[in-house]
């Protein structure tokens, strides 16, 4: 599995989008829709209304999103 970053488009809330992420982190976002009952775009528009935006940006909220899910936060 690479670990080189992959750009992929994501629909929020009607709007596409492009986020680049690591394989693993790809993998893992699709794990934990699939755990939740819910579509990929689906869950990254719930993380990216959770973002603040002046902290972070949209890739840098689905890593910690994934880091928090797999520490049990």
């Amino acid at each position: 599995m690479s670990a080189r970053p992959r750009k992929r488009s994501l629909t929020l809330r009607g709007h596409r989008t492009s986020v680049t992420l690591e394989e693993p982190f790809w993998q893992a976002l699709r794990e934990i829709a699939a755990a939740e009952g819910k579509p990929v775009n689906s869950l990254a528009a719930e993380i990216d209304a959770a973002r603040n935006p002046a902290d972070c940006g949209l890739a840098s909220a689905i890593r910690l999103h994934v880091l928090a899910h797999y520490r049990g936060g």
